[in-house]
This record gives structure tokens, sequence and C-alpha cells, in this order.
């Protein structure tokens, strides 16, 4: 099972990196999303400090649901993902490392820039660090989260519309507690119990998604 989870991550990140397109799309946006409100608000730092937490979170989840739509749509147009479906390895198991190699592309690269467009709100040291690990352990869920209705609505028009409507409904606790871990650091409260509810909402995300989105993925194809 481990060699199938290993090769199903290995070919999703080698067919990405093929379409590099995609990638510095989800990044670009991202950039554009959270550099964009400094340069509308003005250069008051007192302000710019009090909203950095919800305007890179806001901006993390829009370029992750970007992406989602891409999710299985490849694998369905060719036939790849019937095949999956006969493979007598658990479909859930190729669920998590399809999942896995959608936050690898797109996820840890938002984690990877983050701190940089930290920097624009004057954020301290301290807040950017406990953001980094805020990420680290949301944007995994917005993934697992997200592939539940990038299965449900697979083949169906307008799809990604209707991914945005399935999954902002679900994303709202990650935004809360992510932003809310940072905004507690800053104001000296410290953000451990942010982060716990954060980890604790990726551990019951990885036990239930997969199978949710397995099944959804057997709908969507019959």
């Amino acid at each position: 099972m481990l060699e199938t989870l290993l090769w199903i991550i290995r070919r999703d990140v080698t067919i990405a990196m093929r379409r590099r397109t995609d990638i510095f799309t989800t990044l670009i946006f991202f950039v554009i999303v959270v550099s964009l409100f400094p340069l509308g608000i003005g250069p008051e730092l007192e302000t710019l400090r009090l909203i950095a937490p919800g305007v890179v979170w806001v901006g993390a989840l829009l370029a992750s649901m970007l992406a989602l739509e891409q999710l299985f749509s490849a694998d369905h147009r060719d036939g790849t993902l019937e095949q999956m479906l006969l493979t007598p390895q658990p479909l859930s198991l190729l669920v998590i490392g399809k999942v896995i190699a959608h936050w690898l592309i797109t996820g840890l690269p938002l984690v990877i820039m983050a701190p940089l467009l930290g920097i624009q709100y004057d954020m301290p040291g301290e807040s950017l660090r406990v953001m980094i690990y805020a990420l680290l352990l949301g944007t995994p869920t917005l993934s697992l989260l997200g592939a539940i209705g990038a299965a449900l609505t697979l083949g169906l028009r307008s799809g990604g519309v209707l991914v945005a409507l399935l999954v902002l409904p679900l994303y709202i606790p990650v935004l809360i507690f992510g932003a809310g871990a940072v905004e507690a650091t800053a104001s000296g409260l410290g953000g451990q119990a942010h982060l716990s509810m954060l980890g604790a909402i990726l551990l019951l995300a990885l036990l239930a998604t997969p199978l949710a989105t397995a099944a959804a993925l057997r709908v969507s194809t019959d």
C-alpha cells in the first residue's frame, strides 16, 4: 500500500511539473491577493498588522480552492480514474495520495511564500513563525476538504463554482483558527490553543475525508 501511495504522489507531482503554468497560476494569485491590500489600505502599520493574519489566510484559502477543479478532472477525462476504481488497493488510499500531491503542488508553495508576504504587513518574527505553523496544519486540511467537493462535482458544468459553494462553509473553521492563532500571538495571549484546534481538525479530516471522497468518486463515475 505504501508503494502504491508513493507511486500516486510521484505520478501527480511529475504531471504537475510538466504543466508548471498551473502551479505558478495558484502562487501568483496568492501573491496578488495578499499584496493588493497594503496598496489599497495605506501605510498605517497598526492597521496592516491587524488585518495581516486574515488577509494571508483568505488569500491561501482562495488560492488553494483555485486548483481544486483539476484534482480529479484530468484522470476522469482520460479514463485513469476508472482504472483506479478497479485496482485492488482501497480507493481511499489513492485519494490520500492525490491529496498529498495536490498539497505539495499548491499548499506547500503558499506556506513558503507566506512569510515573505507577511513582511509587507510589518509582522513580527514570532507572528510569522506561528503563521507558518498554522499554514502547515491548515493547508492540508483545505486540500482534504476540497477533495470532497471536487469529487462531488466531477464531470459537471461550472464545476469550479459548485466546488466553491460546497467547500467554503467547511473552510470557515480552518480560517477562524488559522487567523486566530496569529492574532492571539500578536496580542501576547499565545496561539497554542488555536494550533491545537487546527491539529485536531487535520486529524479528523485525515480520518473522514478520504472515505467520503472515495464514496463521492464512485457516485460521480456511475
